[in-house]
């Protein structure tokens, strides 16, 4: 068995990284889940959170915020194909704050259920960042 796997992600404009890790966690729909190299195949929904790329076993970890997405593990990796990443240290909490306070005020004014639904999908991902960076 190989100690480390390949590791994808993948934004819908671009390949956003390519590399080798020792082990990812995902933030799956069901719980957070760690890809070793020999996982088992499966595919599993993301919820926004953060992806944390650990490159060696002994070293930091990279943090990714994905607003979403997908999660696919095969025997030659795991391929993350997500709605939007953000880099975890690059959010400006204020910034973020305000556009908080816009969405929610977004979903109490929203004309219909779609765009209520859009709202509230934008307000999830907005709290999860938020408790992130906090």
């Amino acid at each position: 068995m190989s100690d480390s796997l390949r590791f994808e992600l993948v934004s819908p404009e671009r390949l956003l990284k390519d590399t080798t890790a020792a082990m990812v966690m995902v933030p799956g729909t069901d719980g957070d889940f760690a890809v070793l190299p020999g996982h088992a195949p499966m595919m599993s929904t993301i919820r926004p959170g953060v992806v944390e790329v650990y490159e060696s076993e002994d070293g930091e970890a990279e943090h990714l915020f994905v607003k979403g997405g997908l999660a696919q593990v095969t025997s030659s990796g795991l391929t993350i194909l997500a709605e939007e990443t953000l880099i975890v240290g690059d959010v400006d909490a204020a910034d973020l704050a305000q556009k908080l306070s816009d969405a929610r005020e977004d979903v109490e004014d929203a004309s219909d259920d779609i765009v209520r639904a859009r709202a509230e999908k934008t307000v999830e991902w907005m709290e999860a960042l938020t408790e992130v960076i906090s």
